[in-house]
């Protein structure tokens, strides 16, 4: 019998991949001389490669007709066991559709935040697990995976790490926080200003240094943060790899439900995480526990009781976010250095 071929179609982002790759581990586990082919976004193919999970790679500008034709006529060349959909819309759903891909999994309706989209499977997963991660896995387990999550280790570049290092030993700091305060939307954002007073609060009272982390476009959230003077936070912005060496570096990361923060967590980096809008339950931190094969580990989640969830994606910071304060925050970071030591 020939070994499987699965397409794995998951886009992006930042976050959402990495919330990805456990179920597909999961299938990796199950089949381990599988083909698998990975379509993202460019913007994340080395991402992707340090999960050592996929046989190979496509890219695909979702935006880009051209690259729609190519991609989709790649597809049709190959006979596949099934495509798994783990992003749940529009633009990933209609790549197996029009490739030709005869199985086709993903989310049912209860699960897709975009009308219709299940459509376009011919497997329709109404999930039962909470947490995303859980929920990818159901999609795994509906390909034939054993088990809907497995554990996996991200490989990181020589390169990227050496890179990292000169920057750290340039400027004398040996153990630091990453602060991260850029998001998806501005909703589930912490202030800039008060990542600026934890950076103040960490440098004087645990003795640490603090590089603020920056994305493309998040240049006045660096400027906003990093304070003056001696003990400054510094400001940091880089390519995808040497970000990772950084966050496994760190003695903890502190953001809020955004790339980097699940990214610090899939690296093994203690995480102050910071919670309003969106929910933990679902999008929280999530580890595996490689002795037990189940998620949970010493991050520390930080979240006002009573909000409502909601992905609203409003422009304004929210009330939940607002309420969580720089002492508050600052003790959580003192707790989680004090686990690491």
């Amino acid at each position: 019998m020939p070994e499987p071929r699965f397409l794995i179609v998951r886009l992006g982002s930042l976050g959402d991949i990495v919330h990805t790759f456990p179920a597909v581990a999961a299938l990796r586990e199950t089949f381990p001389s599988a083909d698998m082919v990975w379509l993202t976004h460019p913007r994340w193919q080395c991402l992707v490669e340090s999960s050592s999970l996929a046989s190979a790679i496509w890219t695909v500008e979702p935006r880009a007709l051209g690259s729609l034709r190519e991609v989709i006529g790649r597809i049709r060349t190959i006979p596949w066991t099934a495509a798994v959909d783990y992003q749940g819309l529009w633009k990933s759903a209609v790549l197996p559709f029009l490739g030709d891909v005869k199985r086709r999994i993903g989310f049912s309706a209860a699960t897709v935040r975009e009308f219709g989209v299940p459509w376009l499977y011919t497997d329709r997963v109404r999930t039962t697990a909470r947490h995303i991660v859980e929920q990818n896995g159901e999609l795994s387990v509906r390909a034939g995976a054993k088990n809907p999550v497995a554990d996996l280790m991200l490989r990181i570049a020589p390169e990227d790490d050496a890179r990292v290092r000169d920057f750290l030993q340039a400027r004398a700091i040996e153990r630091y926080v990453v602060l991260s305060p850029g998001g998806g939307w501005r909703a589930k954002c912490w202030p800039a200003e008060r990542f600026r007073a934890l950076s103040q609060k960490i440098q004087e009272s645990l003795g640490l240094s603090c590089i603020v982390n920056y994305g493309q476009g998040e240049e006045h959230l660096a400027s906003e943060t990093s304070s003056h003077g001696p003990g400054a936070a510094i400001a940091y912005h880089g390519r995808l790899g040497p970000l990772m060496a950084l966050l496994r570096r760190a003695a903890c990361v502190v953001a809020g439900d955004t790339g980097p923060l699940h990214l610090g967590v899939a690296l093994g980096t203690p995480a102050v995480a910071l919670f309003g809008p969106t929910d933990p339950v679902r999008n929280g931190p999530y580890r595996m526990n490689p002795a037990s094969g189940s998620v949970r580990g010493n991050d520390i989640i930080l979240r006002v009781p009573g909000t409502v969830t909601t992905h609203a994606r409003q422009k304004h910071t929210h009330p939940a976010m607002l309420a969580l304060q720089v002492d508050a925050v600052f003790d959580a970071v003192r707790r989680s250095i004090g686990a690491a030591l």
